[in-house]
């Protein structure tokens, strides 16, 4: 237990910046898994791809993920929406 003040502080905002991380990560990866069981089903994921992209930018505008990390996620889930399109 901390106890400098300073660090009391930065103690609390850490849970409180941990909490919104996780709540972000866990509905983008909510909006992924829909995609993919979209993609599974053979059913149409154009208004579900577009939400899941929306997550990934807010997530990567919050701090949650790295700018290239948001690339590489919706360069794949873009692949494979696209792939079960064409089949």
């Amino acid at each position: 237990m901390a106890n400098i003040k300073s660090q009391i502080k930065r103690n609390r905002q850490n849970d409180g910046l941990r909490l919104r991380n996780k709540a972000v990560n866990s509905d983008l990866k909510t909006s992924i898994k829909k995609v993919e069981a979209a993609v599974a089903a053979g059913e149409p994921t154009d208004d579900l791809m577009r939400a899941a992209q929306k997550k990934i930018d807010i997530a990567t505008s919050k701090g949650v993920l790295h700018k290239k990390t948001a690339a590489r996620k919706k360069s794949r889930l873009a692949k494979r929406a696209s792939t079960s399109a064409s089949e």
